[in-house]
This record gives C-alpha cells, sequence and structure tokens, in this order.
C-alpha cells in the first residue's frame, strides 16, 4: 500500500488554485469580449476602434502624460531625499524611513480629502489646473513607493568603491555621477516601475480632485457601467499589454545593469 508522500511542490497547489480561478481564468474572460460583438461572433472591430477612436487615444496620451510628469517629479524628490537618509550620517534611518512611510498608514480617502482641501485655499477652483493637480495628487500618493527601493540600494553600497574613487582622485561630484548614480539604477528602475504603472490607471485621484478629464481607469469604468463590456474589454486588453510590454523592458535593463555594472565600474 502506497503511503501519500508530503512534498514541498505540493504546497504551491493553492497558489495555483487562486491564480487559475482569479488570474487566467477573468483574463480568459476579457480576451473572449475583446475580439467578439453582442452576438458572440470573433472580430477585430473593438480594436480598429480604440486606435481610431480620438476620445480614447487622447485618453491614452493625457493618461501617460500624467504617469510621466508624475514618476519624473517623484524622482526628482525622492533620490535626494532617499541619498540624504541613506549616506547622511544618521543613527536611527530606518526611524527616519518610517516617517516618509507613516503618511501610507493612513486611508487613501482620507490623505487625498486633506489634499483636496489644501489645494481649494491655494487654489480656490480646482478646475482651473487640472493636470497639476492631478500630478500634484499622483505625486503625493506614490511618493513612497519611489524612496523606498532608491533608499534601499542606496544603504546597501559599496563604501570601499567610494573610497577607491576618492583615493583615485575623483572630486565628489565624479564620485556621485560615476559611481553612486550607476549603482542606484537598479532602485531606480524599480521604483519608476512601482509609480509609472499604477499612476496611468489610478483615477481615483482624478474624480476626488474634480478632474472631469477620464484616463484609462475611468475610461474602462465608463464602458463597463454603460454594460460595453467588449469595448471596455478591449482597452483593459490594451492598457494590460502596455504594462507587460513596460515591465519585461525595464526588466530586462534592470538585469543587464546589474550584470554589466561591475565591469563599467572597473
Amino acid at each position: 500500500m502506497n503511503r501519500f508522500r508530503f512534498t514541498r511542490k505540493q504546497l504551491a497547489i493553492p497558489y495555483m488554485v487562486f491564480l487559475l480561478l482569479f488570474v487566467v481564468m477573468p483574463l480568459l474572460v476579457i480576451i473572449y469580449f475583446a475580439f467578439t460583438n453582442g452576438d458572440g461572433q470573433f472580430t477585430i472591430a473593438n480594436l480598429i476602434t480604440f486606435f481610431t477612436n480620438a476620445n480614447t487615444m487622447g485618453t491614452l496620451v493625457y493618461s501617460a502624460a500624467v504617469s510621466v510628469v508624475s514618476t519624473l517629479t517623484c524622482l526628482l524628490l525622492a533620490y535626494p531625499a532617499a541619498y540624504i537618509l541613506a549616506r547622511g550620517p544618521w543613527k536611527h534611518k530606518s526611524v527616519l524611513m518610517m516617517i516618509f512611510v507613516l503618511p501610507m498608514w493612513i486611508n487613501f480617502t482620507l490623505r487625498i480629502t486633506a489634499l483636496k482641501e489644501m489645494l481649494s485655499v491655494l487654489e480656490e477652483n480646482l478646475a482651473y489646473y487640472p493636470f497639476w493637480n492631478t500630478v500634484i495628487g499622483m505625486t503625493y500618493d506614490f511618493l513612497p513607493f519611489m524612496i523606498l527601493p532608491i533608499y534601499s540600494t542606496l544603504v546597501k553600497l559599496d563604501d570601499s568603491l567610494l573610497e577607491a574613487a576618492a583615493d583615485l582622485g575623483a572630486a565628489p561630484w565624479q564620485i556621485f555621477l560615476k559611481v553612486t548614480l550607476p549603482l542606484s539604477v537598479p532602485g531606480i528602475v524599480s521604483g519608476v516601475m512601482m509609480v509609472f504603472l499604477p499612476s496611468m490607471t489610478n483615477y481615483v485621484v482624478l474624480d476626488m480632485l474634480y478632474n472631469s478629464t477620464y484616463i484609462m481607469g475611468s475610461l474602462i469604468g465608463s464602458y463597463f457601467s454603460a454594460d460595453d463590456w467588449h469595448n471596455g474589454s478591449m482597452i483593459a486588453l490594451i492598457l494590460l499589454t502596455i504594462i507587460f510590454t513596460v515591465s519585461v523592458v525595464a526588466g530586462r535593463y534592470e538585469d543587464e545593469n546589474m550584470g554589466n555594472r561591475g565591469g563599467a565600474l572597473l
């Protein structure tokens, strides 16, 4: 009689079932609706409509612009903060890092509501600067996600490399540009991915800041609210493809940089 033998591979069974039920099957449903019409017949009309409709293309461009500007703003603010925290003469760096993370413990709705009240006092009417209000909201929301990976990379830098560069006569700004910055690229790439991708679909910030302009997430929601599952699924599938492509390209760049940075520094 064969006895049941427990193996570590069996621990993956619940996770595989979860992926099948809540990832694979919903994705198959989206693909089905994206390439069918109201009669259930195969068609690529939904794909053609997306690229020929000025509304959807304008929303895509607007979403990309918001994401790029928000990501660059987060990077410009996060890198100096992460550098000071990681390389500064602080005894309790983890405590200081926690201060930057503490706002994330507050409910998202409360944080954006407080930001909206502050902007209302400064601008009187939030409809005057919808784009920049959105960028401010995105930056406020995603800034810790940019600081954390950069800080984690900088705090692990080998001090001997910096000392060797200084011994060879490099100025402080040369050490930063040729040693510190290249070594921190993996953290920068991770932070960019953690900010750029969700900011393309986070329409809650726009809605709470009284921004009437659609972003990709709100556009998809409007189609599903109107029971147009076919066009909504196509837009969701296209957005998923864009996010997947950006993730793959960024991942390959990070892997190549990790493999080549030692030789490049030497």
